[in-house]
Parts: structure tokens; C-alpha cells; sequence
């Protein structure tokens, strides 16, 4: 196989990734080998910058196209960070013990 060949067969596109369960992302995508196994990796223009990895199970369509065009559509659908929610209560370090995730109380 030529150098040009196996150029070719690594993905690395601006494009368009529309995952199971109706989310939307657009970046640049390229392969990544995590852990012996396949990812996308996306990375994001977005502020901030983002950039996360799917199994390749997870997508339903990977759309190429231009970088002006991913740009767009990623400041209309950019991964937000976590929300506050998500973080349940802070627990002081003398009480980390207690904690739920530590056998201590209820989740």
C-alpha cells in the first residue's frame, strides 16, 4: 500500500456527527484508538473548546463538509458543560467518609 493510500483511509474530516438519541455535533472528526478499541474523536470550535470521543455504535451519520459550515453548526449545538445539577452536593473533607459514594448514607 502506498503512503498516499493509507492517507486516505484515515477519516479526518470538518463535519457533521448526528449521534443516537437525536444529538448533534459538528467538528473536525477523526479516528482514535483508545484501549485497544475504535472511537470518533470530535473536536469541537466551540467556546469552550470541547472535545469528545464515541464509539462508533453511538453515531447514526457522520455528514462531511466544509470547516465554515461545521463552525455554524457547532455554535448551535455545542456541548454544554456540566450543570450544577449534575454535581449533588459538596461534601467537606472531614465528612468524606460519610459520603454516599464511600458506603456512608443514601444516594
Amino acid at each position: 500500500m502506498t503512503d498516499q493510500a493509507a492517507d486516505e483511509s484515515v477519516f479526518a474530516e470538518w463535519a457533521i456527527l448526528e449521534l443516537l438519541g437525536h444529538r448533534r455535533l459538528a467538528g473536525r472528526v477523526t479516528e482514535a484508538q483508545i484501549a485497544g478499541a475504535s472511537f470518533l474523536r470530535i473536536d469541537v470550535p466551540s467556546e469552550p473548546p470541547a472535545t469528545q470521543f464515541y464509539a462508533p455504535g453511538a453515531v447514526y451519520a457522520i455528514t462531511p463538509t466544509t470547516e465554515e459550515i461545521a463552525r455554524a453548526v457547532a455554535r448551535r449545538y455545542a456541548p454544554a458543560p456540566v450543570q450544577r445539577y449534575e454535581l449533588g452536593p459538596l461534601v467537606p473533607a472531614d465528612r468524606e467518609a460519610d459520603a454516599p459514594w464511600n458506603g456512608g448514607g443514601p444516594l
